[in-house]
C-alpha cells in the first residue's frame, strides 16, 4: 500500500519532467510561461493536486475552475454541436453547452462563444494515461492531446456548418489561472483545455486555434 502511495504521487513528477523535455522540443509559437519550468514547488503542488482529486468530482467541469461563475444568462442558442481532430483520431465527438458531465461529452464551458462566433468557445476534455486512449471515450479523450502541434488543424460542425480551424499557440498553466476563460472578438478562436501530465490534474494543457474556412454542409 505503502509503494502505491509513493508510486502515486512520484510518477507524474517524472512523467511532468519527461512530458516538458519533450514538449520544449515542439514547434511552439507561443512557449511555456517561464515560472511553470523553473518554480521549485514540485512535490507540494503535486500533492496538493493529488489531495485535490480525491476531495472533488473531476468529471463535473464546474470543478476545473470553481472560482469562476459561469458568464450565461438564459439558453444558448444551440445545445450541441461536434468536433473532429484527425490527429487524434477523434471523428465527432459531442461537444455540449448545456451541463458540465465530462463522462458523457466534451464540455464548453458555459458563457463563452459558440465556434464560428467571434470570440473563444472554451471546450473541456478529460485525459488520462495514454496508454488507456480510446476517442470513442470522454473519459480518455484527450488522453493524448499532448501530441498535437502549433499548425495542425480541427474542425467543429455546427448548425450545418463546417468551421475549419488551425492551432496557433500551445501552453501550460496552473489550475489557478482563469485567463484561458477570457474572450477575443476580433476574430473567432477554439480554446481545448485538458489536464496535463497525462493521468494527472497538475497543471493545464491549453490549445489555442484561429478559425481559417468555414464550409455549409
Amino acid at each position: 500500500f505503502g509503494l502505491l502511495i509513493f508510486a502515486y504521487f512520484i510518477f507524474p513528477i517524472v512523467s511532468y519532467q519527461i512530458f516538458l523535455a519533450d514538449f520544449l522540443q515542439g514547434n511552439i509559437e507561443v512557449p511555456i510561461p517561464k515560472d511553470m519550468v523553473t518554480r521549485n514547488d514540485g512535490i507540494g503542488s503535486l500533492v496538493s493536486s493529488g489531495l485535490s482529486s480525491l476531495t472533488h468530482d473531476y468529471t463535473d467541469a464546474r470543478n476545473w475552475y470553481p472560482q469562476v461563475k459561469s458568464r450565461i444568462s438564459g439558453k444558448t442558442k444551440i445545445d450541441s454541436y461536434l468536433i473532429s481532430i484527425p490527429k487524434l483520431k477523434i471523428e465527432n465527438a459531442e461537444v455540449s453547452t448545456q451541463d458540465y458531465d465530462l463522462d458523457r461529452h466534451l464540455i464548453q464551458y458555459l458563457g463563452t462563444s459558440i465556434p464560428g462566433e467571434d470570440g473563444t468557445a472554451v471546450i473541456f476534455g478529460h485525459s488520462t494515461l495514454p496508454s488507456l486512449f480510446n476517442p470513442k471515450n470522454y473519459k480518455t479523450i484527450f488522453a493524448n492531446a499532448h501530441t498535437l502541434k502549433v499548425g495542425d488543424e480541427f474542425s467543429t460542425t455546427v448548425a450545418g456548418v463546417t468551421y475549419q480551424y488551425r492551432i496557433f499557440s500551445i501552453t501550460i498553466t496552473s489550475p489557478e489561472d482563469t485567463n484561458i476563460l477570457s474572450q477575443g472578438y476580433d476574430q473567432s478562436y477554439v480554446t481545448l483545455v485538458t489536464c496535463t501530465p497525462p493521468g494527472t490534474i497538475w497543471k493545464r494543457l491549453v490549445i489555442r486555434a484561429v478559425l481559417e474556412n468555414a464550409i455549409s454542409t
